[in-house]
């Protein structure tokens, strides 16, 4: 079954180019003009991965994006701006946004950029194991974690780094550990920062005081381990 896209983006002459792209490529692509209508189609149709711009009518797209996480739904979102501050990218990462992508970008890279999403999803999705972290209870089949048997809300993304963590237990992993596990050779633009700040927003989740984790450990010089 082919696997189904939103773009969320108000610039007509861009969306239809990333309409007839997709399409060409074999995916169901349905499209928003703003960031409300963006937020009715996830909860109606469901798609395997969102394309979200950042500047929208009636809402941008990190509120969007906030939204999105804040009612659980986790499918993969990558976010479209002509930022290109590090902070910006931060931001958009932080309230939960799984790749970030700079106008002007090449059709060729934000399709390569789709399929490794959509493929790290399938694998986790895939993967029956569940998990335990002190308190924390981790179900990689159904995208579900609860922490002292509340529900804990993570991205795709940061699923995709617990689950690395969790097989290399006790390993230390460098950033580019991670860069090149999860990214991959689609990689071109995220950085060493970026993985400072999924594992910022992870420790939030999971760690009783983040300031002083005790669950994943900094490496200095080198990047992170995972420690129960």
């Amino acid at each position: 079954m082919p696997k189904r896209i939103l773009v969320v983006e108000d610039d007509p002459g861009i969306q239809l180019s990333l309409k007839d792209e997709l399409e060409s490529e074999g995916y169901v692509v349905s499209t928003a003009d703003d960031g409300e209508r963006g937020i009715e189609l996830v909860k109606e149709e469901g798609p395997d991965l969102v394309i979200l711009d950042v500047m929208l009518p009636l809402l941008d797209g990190y509120e969007v994006c906030k939204v999105l996480r804040g009612n659980g739904i986790s499918t993969p979102i990558i976010m479209l701006t002509v930022k290109d501050k590090e902070i910006d990218k931060v931001l958009g990462l932080e309230l939960g946004a799984d790749d970030y992508v700079t106008k002007p970008f090449s059709l060729r890279e934000l399709v390569a950029r789709v399929r490794a999403q959509l493929r790290r999803a399938d694998e986790l999705q895939n993967d029956p194991s569940r998990y335990r972290i002190g308190d924390l209870e981790l179900d990689f089949k159904k995208f579900e974690a609860t922490k002292g048997g509340k529900n804990v809300q993570f991205t795709a993304l940061e699923f995709q780094m617990l689950r690395l963590l969790l097989r290399r237990k006790e390993e230390g992993l460098t950033r580019d550990d991670f860069l090149d596990e999860i990214w991959g050779e689609e990689n071109v633009k995220v950085t060493s920062r970026t993985i400072d700040s999924h594992i910022a927003n992870i420790r939030k989740k999971i760690e009783d005081d983040p300031s002083h984790p005790k669950y994943i450990k900094s490496i200095r010089g080198v990047g992170y381990k995972l420690c129960d």
